[in-house]
């Protein structure tokens, strides 16, 4: 099975497709254009216990770094996978990096 993350702009969310399905999405908004605040992470239970969300975020975040977009996880799930990757902290808005380190 392959997979892939893409970002669909219109429905302001990252998805997770699998073999042309999507299967997951991070919903997320944006705020002047330069940070990306993530506010639901969601996975198809179906598909659920694979480690999908976990991957799902992961390219999620890289695509808005690598816009240069600060990082605002509201999200329970994003957040939790940012407590857990410290190399993000840089890429997070200032206002709340603190609470991450």
């Amino acid at each position: 099975m392959s997979t892939e993350v893409r970002n669909a702009p219109d429905q302001h969310r990252y998805e997770l497709v699998e073999d042309g399905e999507v299967v997951g999405f991070a919903a997320y908004q944006e705020v002047a254009g330069d940070r990306i605040v993530f506010t639901h992470t969601e996975v198809d239970p179906k598909v659920g216990g694979r480690g999908l969300g976990t991957e799902l975020v992961a390219g999620a975040l890289e695509d808005a770094r690598d816009r240069g977009q600060a990082i605002v996880p509201i999200c329970p799930f994003v957040a939790r996978y940012v407590h857990g990757h410290h190399e993000l902290l840089p890429f997070l808005d200032e206002r709340i990096r603190r609470a991450f380190e």
